[in-house]
């Protein structure tokens, strides 16, 4: 057993073991300071102790000193102890469909991963597709975004990013020098963030969203509908960051031959396709076009839960080979997000944060729509998505009802900017997986993200102003 002594000075260690008591006694001290604070004129009390709850979610969240899961736990604790919601209705709404949506997509991703149908048609389209440097850098750049529609971006980044390293290694790229070992874990990255804001299935951020807006105004989103509506953004955002991306870093390598061949061996190994890959192809593509078809008179959780029984009736997948897939930590957190952000709009306290934080200046849907995009898209750089969607969207969907906004529109309007995380390792598991190579440092990370953020706010506000309108979507209600 190894010993590690520490050899820093006591007083630096002393202060850093206090720095953690001291921090939870300044939440505390802020929860009750708003708590014991007289009522503010207009605001009920129960709306009171939900903005001290919101409060205190949105220090540690931030801070991001307890996991996330934890955090959406104390919400869900709180809010029927403080008696701001009553305790069978505050557990009711976390058996909300979106939860139990997000369950299943875990589930019907991890049985794809899990028979290698994924990793055989990456391999096969790199393989077939790939033959000069820059055919695979943009197969690999498609494949991240084109396979984050139907899986979880980060699972998708997980699963790919032992492939691409292995071409990297045999092509002789030098990390940190090769231009080409930079490009192909952009793509990688990059791919799955903007592949990832096309479908429900991309993150769990959108159905917490929309689980968000039914229990708070009954309305809801429709998978297809989401996706002809944020396609548009997508197809524009893939040409623009391969552009950005191949000025600013030359493709240095004349041929990859090399990587073909690391291909071509990867896909021997897995042998001929199975039984079982195909049937579970077919269940996820029954799936999703009934998501399509069927989603709004079935529900997309009820769709989800029916294939994955169908997933273990026939055997398809066993439980202990699905359940390191599923992330229960997620679905904590997002539970927990839906809670506090019901609690906020049925004691008032959404509606009042707007009129006193935000009345003044957002006056018109158009103003609301750019500013809430905006804020989304660089509060998740540095915190977790769900947090963002989580802090914004009960008082975007408060400000949207007394401007007569489609409260639907601003949901659009957090749920995909959250998605769209460039900047920072921290920010998406995809940005960090990439880093991890070392072929990317941060500030190359930093220094392209910023554009990419800015850009994909541009479009996004573009294809809201001019494609939305044509498909019956529009601002007002």
């Amino acid at each position: 057993m190894s010993v590690e002594i520490d050899t820093r000075p006591i007083w630096v260690i002393l202060i850093l073991k206090a720095l953690r008591p001291a921090f939870y006694l300044a939440v505390a001290l802020v929860f009750w300071g708003l708590i014991a604070m007289p009522t503010p004129e207009g605001l009920s009390p129960e709306g009171q102790k939900a903005i001290a709850i919101f409060a205190v979610c949105l220090i540690l969240w931030v801070s991001n000193i307890v996991p996330l899961a934890i955090t959406s736990l104390l919400a869900i604790v709180l809010v029927p102890v403080m008696g701001v919601l009553p305790t069978r209705e505050t557990y009711a709404i976390f058996g909300n469909e979106a939860v139990f949506f997000i369950l299943g997509a875990f589930i019907l991703a991890g049985a794809i991963m899990h028979v290698g149908l994924s990793t055989r048609i990456a391999l096969n389209i790199m393989g077939r597709f790939g033959r000069s440097p820059r055919q695979l850098l943009i197969i690999i750049f498609l494949l991240a975004a084109v396979l984050s529609f139907f899986m979880s971006e980060h699972a998708v980044a997980a699963m790919l990013f032992p492939i691409v390293l292995e071409i990297s290694k045999g092509l002789g790229l030098k990390p940190g020098k090769s231009n080409y070992g930079k490009l192909l874990f952009f793509a990688l990255a990059w791919g799955c963030v903007i592949g990832g804001v096309a479908t429900f299935l991309g993150g769990a951020r959108v159905p917490l969203a929309i689980g968000i807006l039914k229990e708070t105004t009954g309305a809801t989103i429709g998978f297809l509908d989401y996706t002809i509506a944020v396609l548009p953004l997508v197809l524009v955002m893939m040409p623009v960051g391969y552009f950005f991306l191949t000025r600013s870093y030359p493709i240095d390598v004349t041929d990859v031959d090399k990587a073909h061949g690391v291909l071509v061996h990867r896909l021997k190994n897995l042998g001929k396709i199975s039984y079982r890959e195909y049937a579970v192809g077919l269940v996820m593509a029954l799936t999703i076009i009934s998501w399509m078809s069927l989603g709004r008179s079935l529900g997309l959780a009820t769709i989800a839960l029916s294939a994955v029984v169908v997933l273990f009736i026939f055997k398809l997948v066993k439980w202990k080979d699905i359940e390191e897939y599923v992330n229960w930590g997620i679905i904590l957190m997002y539970g927990g997000a839906i809670i506090l952000g019901t609690a906020l709009d049925r004691s008032g306290a959404a509606s009042w944060l707007v009129t006193e934080a935000l009345g003044a200046w957002a006056t018109t849907p158009w103003m609301v729509f750019a500013v809430f995009s905006f804020l989304a898209i660089f509060l998740t750089e540095a915190m977790s998505n769900a947090a963002v969607i989580a802090i914004l969207l009960p008082v975007s969907i408060g400000l949207a009802e007394k401007l007569s906004m489609d409260p639907a529109i601003v949901t659009y309007a957090i749920a995909v900017p959250a998605g769209l995380a460039f900047m920072f390792p921290m920010s998406t598991p995809a940005n960090a997986i990439a880093v991890s190579s070392n072929h990317i440092k941060v500030r190359d990370m930093v220094k392209g993200g910023f554009i990419m953020c800015i850009t994909s706010w541009v479009v996004f506000n573009l294809v809201a102003a001019w494609w939305w309108p044509l498909i019956g979507m529009g601002y007002s209600r």
